[in-house]
Protein backbone atom coordinates (compact mmCIF):
# COMPACT_ATOMS: atom_id res chain seq x y z
CA UNK A 1 0.00 0.00 0.00
CA UNK A 2 1.01 3.64 -0.42
CA UNK A 3 0.58 5.68 2.73
CA UNK A 4 1.37 9.33 3.42
CA UNK A 5 1.35 8.81 7.18
CA UNK A 6 5.13 8.70 7.32
CA UNK A 7 4.77 5.64 9.51
CA UNK A 8 5.67 2.12 8.33
CA UNK A 9 3.27 -0.62 9.37
CA UNK A 10 6.09 -2.54 11.10
CA UNK A 11 9.53 -1.88 12.55
CA UNK A 12 11.18 -4.92 10.91
CA UNK A 13 11.60 -5.62 7.18
CA UNK A 14 13.64 -7.92 5.03
CA UNK A 15 14.43 -5.17 2.52
CA UNK A 16 14.18 -1.38 2.71
CA UNK A 17 14.58 0.69 -0.45
CA UNK A 18 15.25 4.39 0.03
CA UNK A 19 13.85 6.54 -2.78
CA UNK A 20 10.58 6.22 -4.70
CA UNK A 21 11.66 7.40 -8.12
CA UNK A 22 11.31 5.11 -11.13
CA UNK A 23 14.58 3.31 -10.36
CA UNK A 24 13.75 2.68 -6.70
CA UNK A 25 10.21 1.55 -7.51
CA UNK A 26 11.35 -0.68 -10.38
CA UNK A 27 13.92 -2.23 -8.05
CA UNK A 28 11.33 -2.96 -5.35
CA UNK A 29 9.06 -4.48 -7.99
CA UNK A 30 11.86 -6.67 -9.38
CA UNK A 31 12.87 -7.82 -5.92
CA UNK A 32 9.29 -8.85 -5.10
CA UNK A 33 8.98 -10.69 -8.40
CA UNK A 34 12.04 -12.78 -7.54
CA UNK A 35 11.50 -13.06 -3.78
CA UNK A 36 7.76 -12.84 -3.05
CA UNK A 37 8.21 -14.15 0.51
CA UNK A 38 10.27 -11.15 1.66
CA UNK A 39 8.85 -8.09 3.42
CA UNK A 40 9.76 -5.06 1.29
CA UNK A 41 9.26 -1.37 2.07
CA UNK A 42 10.05 1.72 -0.03
CA UNK A 43 10.72 4.93 1.91
CA UNK A 44 10.25 8.33 0.25
CA UNK A 45 10.86 11.69 1.93
CA UNK A 46 8.50 13.62 -0.36
CA UNK A 47 4.69 13.54 -0.19
CA UNK A 48 4.40 11.83 -3.59
CA UNK A 49 6.42 9.30 -5.54
CA UNK A 50 8.48 10.36 -8.60
CA UNK A 51 8.85 13.87 -7.19
CA UNK A 52 12.30 14.75 -8.50
CA UNK A 53 14.20 13.53 -11.58
CA UNK A 54 11.54 10.93 -12.40
CA UNK A 55 8.85 13.59 -12.53
CA UNK A 56 10.85 16.45 -14.01
CA UNK A 57 12.31 14.87 -17.14
CA UNK A 58 11.26 15.53 -20.73
CA UNK A 59 9.50 12.17 -21.10
CA UNK A 60 11.67 10.67 -23.86
CA UNK A 61 12.03 6.92 -24.36
CA UNK A 62 15.59 6.66 -25.64
CA UNK A 63 16.83 3.86 -27.88
CA UNK A 64 20.57 3.76 -27.02
CA UNK A 65 22.31 5.68 -29.80
CA UNK A 66 24.57 7.93 -27.76
CA UNK A 67 26.21 5.53 -25.35
CA UNK A 68 29.60 3.87 -25.63
CA UNK A 69 29.29 0.27 -26.88
CA UNK A 70 29.61 -2.18 -24.02
CA UNK A 71 28.77 0.39 -21.34
CA UNK A 72 26.03 -0.26 -18.80
CA UNK A 73 24.12 2.66 -20.32
CA UNK A 74 24.20 1.15 -23.80
CA UNK A 75 23.18 -2.33 -22.70
CA UNK A 76 20.51 -1.10 -20.32
CA UNK A 77 19.01 1.42 -22.75
CA UNK A 78 18.63 -0.89 -25.75
CA UNK A 79 17.13 -3.67 -23.63
CA UNK A 80 15.25 -1.16 -21.48
CA UNK A 81 13.54 0.40 -24.47
CA UNK A 82 12.14 -2.97 -25.51
CA UNK A 83 11.15 -3.84 -21.94
CA UNK A 84 9.46 -0.47 -21.44
CA UNK A 85 7.39 -0.86 -24.62
CA UNK A 86 6.30 -4.33 -23.53
CA UNK A 87 5.41 -3.09 -20.04
CA UNK A 88 3.45 -0.08 -21.31
CA UNK A 89 1.49 -2.16 -23.80
CA UNK A 90 0.61 -4.69 -21.12
CA UNK A 91 -0.48 -1.95 -18.69
CA UNK A 92 -2.16 0.32 -21.29
CA UNK A 93 0.18 3.23 -20.46
CA UNK A 94 0.02 5.81 -23.29
CA UNK A 95 3.15 6.39 -25.35
CA UNK A 96 4.03 7.33 -28.90
CA UNK A 97 6.96 6.31 -31.09
CA UNK A 98 7.21 9.72 -32.70
CA UNK A 99 10.84 9.33 -33.82
CA UNK A 100 13.87 11.57 -33.49
CA UNK A 101 16.33 13.29 -35.80
CA UNK A 102 19.91 14.05 -34.71
CA UNK A 103 21.02 16.91 -36.93
CA UNK A 104 24.50 17.86 -38.17
CA UNK A 105 24.59 21.58 -38.95
CA UNK A 106 28.02 21.85 -40.58
CA UNK A 107 30.89 19.83 -42.03
CA UNK A 108 32.70 19.70 -38.70
CA UNK A 109 29.82 17.72 -37.21
CA UNK A 110 29.55 15.18 -40.04
CA UNK A 111 32.32 12.82 -38.81
CA UNK A 112 30.77 12.80 -35.32
CA UNK A 113 27.35 12.09 -36.84
CA UNK A 114 28.76 9.13 -38.78
CA UNK A 115 30.47 7.82 -35.63
CA UNK A 116 27.22 8.21 -33.72
CA UNK A 117 25.35 6.24 -36.37
CA UNK A 118 27.90 3.42 -36.20
CA UNK A 119 27.70 3.44 -32.41
CA UNK A 120 23.93 3.05 -32.57
CA UNK A 121 24.24 0.17 -35.03
CA UNK A 122 26.81 -1.59 -32.81
CA UNK A 123 24.55 -1.09 -29.80
CA UNK A 124 21.72 -2.84 -31.63
CA UNK A 125 19.39 0.12 -32.08
CA UNK A 126 16.78 -0.86 -34.63
CA UNK A 127 15.69 1.14 -37.66
CA UNK A 128 18.42 3.79 -37.74
CA UNK A 129 18.82 5.70 -41.00
CA UNK A 130 21.29 8.30 -42.25
CA UNK A 131 19.30 10.92 -44.15
CA UNK A 132 20.04 14.02 -46.20
CA UNK A 133 18.48 17.50 -46.05
CA UNK A 134 15.56 16.57 -48.34
CA UNK A 135 14.40 13.72 -46.10
CA UNK A 136 15.02 15.87 -43.03
CA UNK A 137 12.67 18.50 -44.48
CA UNK A 138 10.03 15.84 -45.05
CA UNK A 139 10.24 14.76 -41.44
CA UNK A 140 10.74 18.20 -39.90
CA UNK A 141 9.78 20.97 -42.37
CA UNK A 142 11.15 23.78 -40.19
CA UNK A 143 14.50 22.16 -39.32
CA UNK A 144 17.76 22.70 -41.19
CA UNK A 145 20.90 20.59 -41.44
CA UNK A 146 23.40 18.98 -43.81
CA UNK A 147 22.68 15.44 -42.68
CA UNK A 148 20.87 13.64 -39.88
CA UNK A 149 20.27 10.35 -38.14
CA UNK A 150 16.64 9.31 -38.11
CA UNK A 151 15.65 7.07 -35.19
CA UNK A 152 12.03 6.02 -35.84
CA UNK A 153 11.64 4.08 -32.57
CA UNK A 154 12.45 6.92 -30.16
CA UNK A 155 9.30 7.65 -28.20
CA UNK A 156 7.59 9.94 -25.72
CA UNK A 157 5.82 8.98 -22.51
CA UNK A 158 4.81 10.28 -19.08
CA UNK A 159 7.18 8.54 -16.68
CA UNK A 160 5.03 9.51 -13.70
CA UNK A 161 2.42 7.07 -15.01
CA UNK A 162 5.12 4.42 -15.30
CA UNK A 163 6.14 5.10 -11.68
CA UNK A 164 2.55 4.69 -10.49
CA UNK A 165 2.22 1.45 -12.44
CA UNK A 166 5.35 0.16 -10.69
CA UNK A 167 3.83 1.23 -7.37
CA UNK A 168 0.61 -0.65 -8.18
CA UNK A 169 2.64 -3.81 -8.82
CA UNK A 170 4.53 -3.37 -5.54
CA UNK A 171 1.22 -3.15 -3.72
CA UNK A 172 -0.15 -6.16 -5.58
CA UNK A 173 2.92 -8.21 -4.71
CA UNK A 174 2.64 -7.34 -1.02
CA UNK A 175 5.14 -4.50 -0.71
CA UNK A 176 4.72 -1.23 1.16
CA UNK A 177 5.45 2.36 0.09
CA UNK A 178 5.61 5.11 2.71
CA UNK A 179 5.90 8.77 1.72
CA UNK A 180 6.77 11.75 3.91
CA UNK A 181 9.35 9.49 5.54
CA UNK A 182 12.94 10.76 5.35
CA UNK A 183 15.87 8.51 6.22
CA UNK A 184 18.29 10.52 8.36
CA UNK A 185 20.63 7.78 9.63
CA UNK A 186 21.82 4.31 8.61
CA UNK A 187 23.60 2.21 11.23
CA UNK A 188 24.76 -1.37 10.89
CA UNK A 189 23.89 -3.50 13.94
CA UNK A 190 24.83 -7.19 13.83
CA UNK A 191 22.84 -8.65 10.90
CA UNK A 192 20.47 -5.69 10.62
CA UNK A 193 20.62 -2.11 9.40
CA UNK A 194 18.92 0.43 11.62
CA UNK A 195 17.23 3.18 9.62
CA UNK A 196 16.31 6.27 11.59
CA UNK A 197 13.46 8.09 9.87
CA UNK A 198 11.80 11.46 10.30
CA UNK A 199 8.21 12.46 9.60
CA UNK A 200 7.55 16.15 10.35
CA UNK A 201 9.06 16.47 13.87
CA UNK A 202 8.69 12.82 14.81
CA UNK A 203 11.56 10.34 14.56
CA UNK A 204 11.27 6.56 14.45
CA UNK A 205 13.43 3.53 13.75
CA UNK A 206 13.00 0.50 11.54
CA UNK A 207 15.27 -2.49 11.07
CA UNK A 208 16.03 -4.12 7.74
CA UNK A 209 18.15 -7.12 6.82
CA UNK A 210 19.06 -5.53 3.49
CA UNK A 211 19.02 -1.95 2.20
CA UNK A 212 19.15 -0.49 -1.32
CA UNK A 213 19.41 3.27 -1.75
CA UNK A 214 18.12 4.86 -4.96
CA UNK A 215 18.09 8.44 -3.77
CA UNK A 216 19.09 10.40 -6.89
CA UNK A 217 19.96 13.92 -5.78
CA UNK A 218 20.69 12.64 -2.27
CA UNK A 219 22.47 9.43 -3.28
CA UNK A 220 25.93 10.44 -2.04
CA UNK A 221 24.54 11.54 1.32
CA UNK A 222 22.85 8.18 1.88
CA UNK A 223 26.09 6.44 1.02
CA UNK A 224 27.96 8.57 3.53
CA UNK A 225 25.33 7.92 6.22
CA UNK A 226 25.95 4.18 5.88
CA UNK A 227 29.69 4.62 6.39
CA UNK A 228 30.52 3.52 2.85
CA UNK A 229 33.42 5.48 1.35
CA UNK A 230 32.95 6.86 -2.15
CA UNK A 231 35.04 9.23 -4.24
CA UNK A 232 32.03 10.81 -5.95
CA UNK A 233 29.78 13.67 -4.97
CA UNK A 234 26.50 14.80 -6.47
CA UNK A 235 26.65 18.22 -8.15
CA UNK A 236 23.15 19.50 -9.04
CA UNK A 237 22.70 21.08 -12.47
CA UNK A 238 19.47 22.89 -13.25
CA UNK A 239 18.02 22.73 -16.75
CA UNK A 240 15.40 25.26 -17.85
CA UNK A 241 13.02 24.70 -20.74
CA UNK A 242 11.04 27.04 -22.91
CA UNK A 243 7.69 25.95 -24.31
CA UNK A 244 6.51 26.77 -27.83
CA UNK A 245 3.31 28.79 -27.96
CA UNK A 246 0.24 26.76 -29.03
CA UNK A 247 0.28 28.54 -32.40
CA UNK A 248 3.84 27.32 -33.10
CA UNK A 249 3.65 23.70 -31.93
CA UNK A 250 3.22 22.53 -35.52
CA UNK A 251 6.83 23.54 -36.17
CA UNK A 252 8.05 20.39 -34.37
CA UNK A 253 6.63 17.01 -35.36
CA UNK A 254 8.89 14.73 -33.31
CA UNK A 255 12.22 15.25 -31.50
CA UNK A 256 15.08 17.35 -32.88
CA UNK A 257 18.47 16.74 -31.24
CA UNK A 258 22.01 18.07 -31.78
CA UNK A 259 25.15 16.08 -32.48
CA UNK A 260 26.95 15.88 -29.11
CA UNK A 261 30.12 17.93 -28.82
CA UNK A 262 32.79 15.92 -26.95
CA UNK A 263 34.27 19.16 -25.61
CA UNK A 264 31.15 19.79 -23.53
CA UNK A 265 29.79 17.70 -20.65
CA UNK A 266 26.09 17.92 -21.57
CA UNK A 267 24.09 17.31 -24.73
CA UNK A 268 22.87 20.82 -25.53
CA UNK A 269 19.45 22.27 -26.33
CA UNK A 270 16.93 20.26 -28.34
CA UNK A 271 13.22 20.14 -29.17
CA UNK A 272 10.91 17.61 -27.57
CA UNK A 273 7.26 17.02 -28.41
CA UNK A 274 5.17 15.86 -25.47
CA UNK A 275 2.19 13.55 -25.19
CA UNK A 276 0.01 16.44 -24.03
CA UNK A 277 0.78 18.34 -27.24
CA UNK A 278 3.30 20.75 -25.78
CA UNK A 279 6.74 21.23 -27.35
CA UNK A 280 9.66 21.86 -25.02
CA UNK A 281 12.85 23.60 -26.14
CA UNK A 282 15.98 23.12 -24.07
CA UNK A 283 17.35 22.50 -21.56
CA UNK A 284 20.39 24.51 -20.72
CA UNK A 285 22.67 23.29 -17.91
CA UNK A 286 23.71 25.60 -15.08
CA UNK A 287 24.86 24.95 -11.54
CA UNK A 288 21.88 24.79 -9.19
CA UNK A 289 22.34 26.55 -5.85
CA UNK A 290 20.36 23.81 -4.10
CA UNK A 291 20.10 20.08 -4.68
CA UNK A 292 16.41 20.53 -5.26
CA UNK A 293 16.74 24.01 -6.73
CA UNK A 294 14.16 24.07 -9.51
CA UNK A 295 13.91 27.86 -9.38
CA UNK A 296 16.76 30.11 -10.46
CA UNK A 297 17.05 31.92 -7.15
CA UNK A 298 16.44 29.02 -4.79
CA UNK A 299 19.51 28.77 -2.58
CA UNK A 300 20.32 26.18 0.07
CA UNK A 301 23.44 27.39 1.84
CA UNK A 302 24.30 23.90 3.09
CA UNK A 303 24.05 22.39 -0.39
CA UNK A 304 26.01 25.24 -1.93
CA UNK A 305 28.71 24.99 0.74
CA UNK A 306 29.11 21.27 -0.02
CA UNK A 307 29.60 21.98 -3.72
CA UNK A 308 32.08 24.82 -3.19
CA UNK A 309 34.13 22.83 -0.66
CA UNK A 310 34.44 19.83 -2.98
CA UNK A 311 37.74 19.83 -4.85
CA UNK A 312 36.27 17.84 -7.72
CA UNK A 313 33.88 20.72 -8.48
CA UNK A 314 36.72 23.21 -8.90
CA UNK A 315 38.62 20.82 -11.18
CA UNK A 316 35.46 20.37 -13.24
CA UNK A 317 34.92 24.13 -13.34
CA UNK A 318 38.51 24.76 -14.42
CA UNK A 319 38.02 22.43 -17.38
CA UNK A 320 34.59 23.70 -18.47
CA UNK A 321 34.58 27.32 -17.28
CA UNK A 322 34.00 28.78 -20.75
CA UNK A 323 30.99 26.64 -21.55
CA UNK A 324 29.74 27.21 -18.00
CA UNK A 325 29.79 30.98 -18.44
CA UNK A 326 28.04 30.64 -21.80
CA UNK A 327 25.29 28.54 -20.23
CA UNK A 328 24.86 31.05 -17.41
CA UNK A 329 24.65 33.92 -19.92
CA UNK A 330 21.94 32.15 -21.90
CA UNK A 331 20.09 31.39 -18.68
CA UNK A 332 19.64 35.09 -17.95
CA UNK A 333 19.20 36.40 -21.51
CA UNK A 334 16.39 34.79 -23.46
CA UNK A 335 17.52 36.24 -26.79
CA UNK A 336 20.82 34.36 -26.51
CA UNK A 337 19.00 31.14 -25.67
CA UNK A 338 16.80 31.63 -28.74
CA UNK A 339 19.86 32.15 -30.96
CA UNK A 340 21.04 28.65 -30.06
CA UNK A 341 17.62 27.21 -30.91
CA UNK A 342 17.54 29.11 -34.21
CA UNK A 343 20.58 27.20 -35.42
CA UNK A 344 18.23 24.24 -35.87
CA UNK A 345 15.00 26.16 -36.60
CA UNK A 346 15.78 29.55 -38.18
CA UNK A 347 12.12 30.59 -38.39
CA UNK A 348 11.71 30.46 -34.63
CA UNK A 349 11.35 33.85 -32.91
CA UNK A 350 11.62 35.03 -29.33
CA UNK A 351 7.88 35.62 -29.08
CA UNK A 352 7.26 31.98 -30.05
CA UNK A 353 8.64 30.79 -26.71
CA UNK A 354 7.15 30.91 -23.24
CA UNK A 355 8.90 30.12 -19.96
CA UNK A 356 8.58 26.44 -19.19
CA UNK A 357 9.45 23.92 -16.49
CA UNK A 358 12.82 23.14 -14.96
CA UNK A 359 14.57 20.00 -13.84
CA UNK A 360 17.64 19.27 -11.74
CA UNK A 361 20.12 16.64 -12.85
CA UNK A 362 22.00 14.70 -10.17
CA UNK A 363 25.46 14.58 -11.71
CA UNK A 364 28.02 12.42 -9.92
CA UNK A 365 31.52 13.94 -10.08
CA UNK A 366 34.74 12.24 -9.03
CA UNK A 367 37.32 13.82 -6.77
CA UNK A 368 39.57 14.44 -9.79
CA UNK A 369 36.82 16.46 -11.52
CA UNK A 370 35.74 13.79 -14.00
CA UNK A 371 32.02 13.33 -14.62
CA UNK A 372 30.65 9.85 -13.95
CA UNK A 373 28.99 9.15 -17.27
CA UNK A 374 27.82 5.59 -16.71
CA UNK A 375 25.56 4.01 -14.12
CA UNK A 376 27.39 3.50 -10.83
CA UNK A 377 26.33 0.91 -8.23
CA UNK A 378 28.33 0.49 -5.01
CA UNK A 379 28.13 -2.50 -2.69
CA UNK A 380 28.47 -2.52 1.08
CA UNK A 381 27.66 -4.99 3.86
CA UNK A 382 24.10 -6.05 3.02
CA UNK A 383 23.57 -2.62 1.46
CA UNK A 384 23.72 -1.50 -2.17
CA UNK A 385 23.92 2.16 -3.21
CA UNK A 386 22.84 3.38 -6.64
CA UNK A 387 25.29 6.29 -6.84
CA UNK A 388 24.67 7.47 -10.39
CA UNK A 389 21.62 6.85 -12.56
CA UNK A 390 21.46 9.63 -15.18
CA UNK A 391 19.47 9.62 -18.41
CA UNK A 392 18.43 7.15 -19.81
CA UNK A 393 17.64 5.74 -16.35
CA UNK A 394 13.88 6.17 -16.75
CA UNK A 395 13.82 4.38 -20.11
CA UNK A 396 16.12 1.69 -18.72
CA UNK A 397 14.51 1.38 -15.29
CA UNK A 398 13.27 -2.19 -15.70
CA UNK A 399 16.72 -3.36 -16.80
CA UNK A 400 18.59 -1.26 -14.23
CA UNK A 401 16.36 -2.86 -11.59
CA UNK A 402 17.50 -6.28 -12.76
CA UNK A 403 21.13 -5.16 -12.56
CA UNK A 404 20.64 -3.80 -9.04
CA UNK A 405 18.88 -6.93 -7.83
CA UNK A 406 21.56 -9.09 -9.46
CA UNK A 407 24.17 -7.10 -7.55
CA UNK A 408 22.13 -7.33 -4.36
CA UNK A 409 21.79 -11.09 -4.66
CA UNK A 410 25.57 -11.39 -4.93
CA UNK A 411 25.97 -9.19 -1.85
CA UNK A 412 23.06 -10.39 0.30
CA UNK A 413 22.79 -13.75 1.98
CA UNK A 414 19.16 -14.20 1.02
CA UNK A 415 17.37 -16.65 3.22
CA UNK A 416 13.91 -18.16 3.01
CA UNK A 417 12.29 -16.12 5.74
CA UNK A 418 8.51 -16.01 5.40
CA UNK A 419 6.41 -12.91 5.66
CA UNK A 420 5.00 -12.13 9.08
Amino acid sequence: MITDSGKPSSDHYDLAIVGAGVVGLATAREFLLRHPNLNVIVLEKESTIASHQSGHNSGVMHTGIYYAPGSLKARACVAGHRAMLEFCRARAIPFELCGKVIVALNNNELPRLEDLFQRGVVNGVEGLQLIGPERLRELEPFAVGLKAIFSPNTGIIDFRKVAYAYADDIHQYGGEIVTKCEVIALTRQREQTLLRTRHLQDEAEINARYVITCAGLQSDKLCQLSGKKSNVQIIPFRGDYFVLTPQKRHMVRSLIYPVPDPRFPFLGVHFTRRLDGEVWAGPNAVLAFAREGYQRWKINLGDLREVLSFGGFWKLAAHYWKVGLTEMYRDYFKAEYVKELQRYMPELHTDDLLSGPSGVRAQAVRADGRLVDDFLILEGENIVHVQNAPSPAATSSLIIARMIVDEAQRSFNLGTRKKV
